[in-house]
């Protein structure tokens, strides 16, 4: 690991660690609430705020009716011993959440497309999206099987989804082509134009990034090195990933106001990892069963800042709306996923060696599992966006 200054609030890269409820008021959990009022439709329920009740049924697929799940995701294969995190769904406050339907789905998308942009908890939920489709409809995938970029058509349905892999949203650089793990160059005032220049052809656009920007990064704009996140120059001002989170979120909403899209985004927003014990390079997991009441945790630190940021800068964008795109909205899956421990694979995205020790994955979710409540939210969303 890159030696080099350490933020106080940022004291191991672990952006992920669950903190139990404490009862001291804070400044920005209030503003969380100011400026998501401002997001929202008043004349729409909120979706989003809510509880996890428990339901009767199982899920909706599993890891043998859909061969979209990739191994790291795929609990019940590698031996998840217990089920009742697959018997939760999500009950906003003021109206009900319908479950997905499969039909229903595929008749408000017929003749349109969607798009995900961002890193593999984006990638995640598209293959959640998928695997809920497999119950009536398997895709042509027309992408190369090594490549991160992918598309999938519903030739039948004449509906396509696109997936525009961009962990980090902006134009970026590998400092070493033959490593992922050595700092990335974030170019935080230039656009992706990988997707940038593809999304015109799409209807809806689902945009989210988060845990790629606690790794060790150079950050420039204007050409010019104007900071960096855990490096080891002295001669270099040392930022948080904040910073870089902030102008990558205002330089790829930018970039969608300019070009030529004239559909609807939508932004995700951060879902919080599940760390317990330890940061999750020294040991820590995510072995909870049951989700969290609302009243058991809160959003703080780390992730309390990420989505502040996204909220204040989906604001900035909704006000500069361009003339060809429909709108920016609010997908926020925040709160939900900060009450689900217990939907992580932890373990369960391998098989357990002899002699193997591996992190946990307590960032990535269980296919199937929690995250399919997000394919209920856009259900819900598109059938909003079609009635309006």
């Amino acid at each position: 690991m890159e030696k080099g200054s350490r933020n106080k609030e940022e004291s191991s890269r672990d952006e992920s660690k669950v903190r139990i409820k404490r009862n001291k008021p804070r400044s920005r959990s209030n503003e969380r609430v100011m400026i998501r009022s401002k997001l929202m439709n008043d004349k729409e329920c909120d979706l989003f705020s809510g509880e996890w009740v428990p339901k009767s049924d199982g899920p909706y697929y599993t890891n043998d009716t859909c061969n979209a799940i990739q191994e790291h995701q795929n609990c019940l294969k590698f031996g998840r011993p217990d089920r009742d995190y697959l018997k939760w769904r999500w009950k906003p406050d003021d109206c009900e959440l319908p479950a997905f339907n499969a039909d229903e789905f595929l008749r408000v998308v017929r003749g349109k497309s969607i798009a995900f942009v961002g890193d593999s908890v984006a990638r995640n939920h598209m293959q959640s999206l998928i695997c809920l489709l497999s119950r009536v409809a398997d895709p042509i995938d027309d992408s190369d099987p090594l490549d991160q970029n992918k598309r999938y058509e519903f030739k039948e349905h004449d509906f396509n989804i696109s997936m525009f892999w961009a962990p980090y949203l902006v134009r970026t650089e590998k400092t070493d082509n033959e490593d992922e793990k050595r700092p990335f160059k974030l170019y935080l005032d230039e656009s992706d134009t990988h997707w940038g220049t593809q999304i015109a052809s799409h209807d809806f656009l689902i945009i989210s990034a988060g845990h790629w920007f606690f790794r060790p990064t150079y950050f420039y704009d204007k050409k010019r090195i104007v900071g960096c996140l855990y490096c080891s120059e002295t001669n270099v001002t040392h930022l948080t990933s904040y910073f870089s989170y902030r102008r990558a979120f205002r330089t790829a909403f930018r970039t969608i106001i300019e070009s030529d899209f004239n559909g609807v985004t939508f932004l995700r927003t951060y879902a919080p990892s599940h760390f317990e014990g330890a940061p999750w390079d020294k040991g820590g997991d995510c072995v909870r069963t049951k989700p969290f009441k609302r009243n058991d945790v809160v959003l703080e630190d780390y992730s309390l800042e990420m989505y502040l940021i996204q909220l204040e800068e989906l604001r900035i964008a909704q006000k500069l709306k361009g003339k060809k795109n429909r709108g920016f909205r609010l997908f926020d899956a925040t709160r939900a996923m900060l009450l689900r421990p217990d939907g992580h694979p932890s373990k369960y995205g391998r098989w357990q060696g002899v002699n193997q020790s591996f992190p946990n994955d307590c960032v990535h979710w269980c296919l199937p599992g929690p995250i399919d409540s997000w394919n209920d939210f856009l259900q819900e969303l598109l059938k909003r966006e079609m009635d309006n």
